[in-house]
């Protein structure tokens, strides 16, 4: 058929939540979160969600808690070993979930920090998800300090293993470069003015506010790269220096991407163009990941707008 698709009509968000401290040493989301706590004017519901990572100011106590929102472990049964992010997690799960269901939460927001320069990135499962995707295109087309590139995280077959997954959909604000621990006035701003511009969407959403289908550039995940090693698994090669910092930049077939401790050059082998992201990322060298490799592509999104709750006339 020629022409978008007819828009979709999706139900008003009566339940927002926002996670800060997920990671417990990116300290934007920590910050604002506490300050949320504080403030009882902010719209949503703010939580902090890996508190004793947070007290600690570490990523995690036990496991990483954004890697720990599948069906076996909220199914799994308590056990006293078990991590602390654990038992977290299907605390969360029954608070905002559980995890699918009718009543969970509507829509939650989880806010980062990289070390890698992402500038200001907006991540979500794919671009299935049609509410945040729109949302994205909202932010990109009202917040203009930055370009905020849409990142989709989920590989083909995967299951959604982070946080905001517990709700019906929602959105992770990734920004950076920021050190782990290291608060950045400037990017506490600019996470600030982000979610008071994805709260306005939700707001005009909810009033009834058509939104026209579109068309968007977003950046799709195909793998991701680790480290050159030595047999015994120590890393043998660091990133780059013409890598370093080249996130969402294209990187070509022979381009160099790592330097070997001695000094040489190691190039990329692949036979297209890829677009990397979470170069040189602190908490990923423990995932034994260097950069992601994504590949950038244009989708066609259909138009958007709240189910009324009064009749037609």
């Amino acid at each position: 058929a020629a022409g978008m698709a007819a828009p979709r009509r999706l139900k008003p968000l009566h339940h927002v939540a926002v996670s800060g401290g997920t990671h417990g040493n990116e300290m934007s989301g920590v910050y604002l979160v506490k300050h949320w706590l504080r403030d009882r004017s902010f719209a949503a519901t703010p939580f902090l969600s890996n508190l004793r990572a947070v007290e600690k100011c570490v990523r995690y106590v036990g496991r990483d808690l954004n890697r720990t929102f599948t069906a076996e472990f909220l199914s799994s049964a308590e056990t006293e070993d078990e991590p602390y992010e654990v038992g977290r997690a299907r605390e969360i799960n029954q608070t905002y979930g559980p995890k699918g269901s009718a009543q969970a939460f509507d829509f939650m927001f989880d806010l980062h920090n990289t070390t890698a320069n992402m500038g200001t990135c907006l991540i979500m499962d794919s671009e299935e998800s049609l509410l945040p995707m729109h949302m994205c295109h909202y932010i990109q087309t009202h917040y203009t300090q930055s370009s905020c590139p849409i990142y989709l995280y989920k590989l083909p077959g995967e299951e959604s293993y982070s946080i905001d997954s517990v709700a019906k959909t929602g959105l992770a604000l990734e920004l950076g470069p920021q050190p782990q621990g290291v608060l950045k006035a400037n990017l506490f701003a600019e996470m600030r003015a982000l979610m008071a511009c994805a709260l306005d969407f939700i707001e005009l959403f909810n009033t009834g506010t058509v939104f026209p289908a579109f068309k968007t550039e977003a950046y799709k995940i195909t793998g991701r790269v680790d480290y050159p090693r030595y047999p015994d698994g120590e890393i043998s090669a660091m990133v780059h220096p013409k890598l370093q910092d080249k996130d969402f930049f294209p990187l070509n077939p022979e381009d160099p991407i790592f330097q070997p401790f001695s000094g040489e050059e190691i190039l990329y082998e692949g036979d297209s163009t890829i677009y990397p992201a979470f170069i040189n990322e602190a908490a990923y060298y423990e995932k034994k990941v260097a950069f992601v490799k994504m590949e950038k592509r244009t989708f066609s999104i259909p138009g958007l707008h709240t189910l009324s709750l009064s009749p037609s006339p």
